[in-house]
């Protein structure tokens, strides 16, 4: 008998203060001297609109991860990223990675909050005039702009966002050894091809999903070794490197996790539903070095898979990963029972 997913809010609620979520912690402490990030604010507050059952105390959060986006974007719709306790912004605003995530996280909230939509809509509106040179900042951005055509499939901006998003990502080589548009594995991969998913829903746009299709396919089999995911360490991977390598990160996993639950609701094929299963299982010790990053008494997640064992601390961005992935198990199970 399969064992119900259950999922711990505990380290994230730990993590949180009025402001938003500390970036970083030391073992279950958070670490206030390093402040906050937009990069993770904007996860966690994508996983607490997800929670499909919010405690008060959720709920409470949601406003205040909200209200950090809000005030971290521009009226011409770029993004600060760092924020020091002091509740300054510690950066110029641009339009990387944080800026994508921002725009994923307002249009999560126009999908799922009523209450808030209205704002949310309108920042996105604006964010999403932009345009970032970077083809994972745009990804990101186009997960928000595929919630908001959830929420409205009329709204006018976010389907030029999604098609600026697949041209910049572009698809894969014809190399069957390399399935990939870019020559080198980073980080994230898998939001990539799951841009490609969302964009290729359009009507018109059937080979960018089959793009991304294949290159979640590849994506996956590289990342798998026997029964276990191997999954691109911090550094990157090219053909020809070393496998294993470390140190393996927790958002890699989620990444994956995330795309092919979009697979498996775009195909109903359960081969990715066995996928997201398998991130599920890498935290929990299926992995190469056989050690679990869960941590069950804090409700946390270590930061990173080493090739002796684990990062012990418990930072924001490995926490929100796991309670991610989890997440994605939890409904394809729920859906099956």
């Amino acid at each position: 008998m399969t064992e119900t997913i259950t999922i711990s809010y505990a380290h994230l609620v730990r993590l949180s203060d009025e402001v938003g979520i500390f970036e970083h912690a030391k073992f279950t402490t958070p670490r206030l001297e390093n402040g906050y990030c937009v990069d993770d604010v904007a996860r966690a507050l994508v996983v607490v609109v997800r929670e499909p059952a919010p405690t008060e105390e959720l709920d409470a959060l949601v406003q205040v991860y909200a209200r950090f986006i809000f005030d971290a974007l521009t009226a011409d719709g770029r993004s600060h990223n760092r924020r020091g306790t002091d509740r300054n912004w510690q950066d110029e605003p641009s339009v990387e990675d944080h800026w994508g995530r921002a725009i994923w996280a307002l249009g999560t909230v126009v999908a799922r909050r009523p209450e808030l939509a209205e704002k949310a809509l309108a920042h996105f509106t604006i964010a999403a005039q932009q345009r970032s040179q970077f083809p994972r900042a745009m990804a990101f951005a186009a997960l928000g702009a595929a919630e908001v055509l959830r929420a409205d499939p009329g709204n006018l901006t976010a389907p030029k966002l999604l098609a600026d998003a697949a041209k910049l990502i572009g698809p894969p080589t014809r190399r069957l050894d390399w399935r990939w548009p870019e020559p080198r594995l980073h980080y994230a991969n898998a939001v990539l091809a799951e841009a490609l998913l969302v964009a290729g829903a359009a009507p018109g746009q059937g080979r960018t999903h089959a793009d991304g299709l294949a290159m979640l396919r590849w994506l996956l089999e590289t990342e798998t070794s026997g029964d276990h995911l191997s999954v691109t360490p911090v550094d990157g991977w090219a053909i020809g490197e070393k496998r294993p390598g470390f140190d393996q990160q927790p958002i890699e996993v989620a990444t994956l996790a995330d795309a092919c639950a979009r697979a498996y609701d775009d195909t109903n094929d359960h081969h990715w539903k066995d996928a997201v299963m398998l991130c599920e299982s890498w935290f929990r010790g299926t992995n190469d070095v056989s050690t679990p990053l869960i941590d069950p008494v804090s409700g946390g997640c270590c930061d990173g898979l080493e090739p002796t064992g684990r990062n012990e601390n418990q930072g924001a961005e490995s926490t929100l990963a796991l309670i991610s992935t989890m997440q994605q198990a939890r409904r394809l199970q729920q859906a099956a029972a």
